[in-house]
């Protein structure tokens, strides 16, 4: 059998939810809403299939909000030693605490 390279390939492990975190989860994180500049984490949310979900390696990154297009967001996200553009939905996005604590 051919191994196939799908867009959610080898993230068993980050897609994953707790076992006492499961379903759909608060509507909080939908009332949030990003102002340009703000530092915010991407952290994917696997409930929430294909609706601006980034790909997995972005997962875990820390960018910048350069914009809004529609219901997403779009993130600059260093990626190595380049920028990545990236529209995500809100729902994969968490404010940075760190860029929090120096306001």
């Amino acid at each position: 059998m051919t191994l196939h390279k799908g867009y959610r390939n080898k993230s068993r492990k980050r897609h994953r939810k707790n076992v006492r975190n499961r379903g759909l989860g608060s509507i909080e994180k939908y009332l949030v809403d990003y102002e340009v500049g703000n530092k915010v984490d991407v952290i994917t949310d696997p409930s929430k299939h294909k609706r601006g979900m980034p790909h997995r390696r972005f997962h875990g990154k820390t960018g910048t909000i350069i914009g809004q297009r529609g219901r997403c967001y779009l993130v600059d996200v260093k990626l190595g030693n380049s920028k990545k553009i990236l529209i995500i939905g809100k729902e994969h996005l968490r404010l940075n605490p760190v860029s929090l604590k120096k306001e």
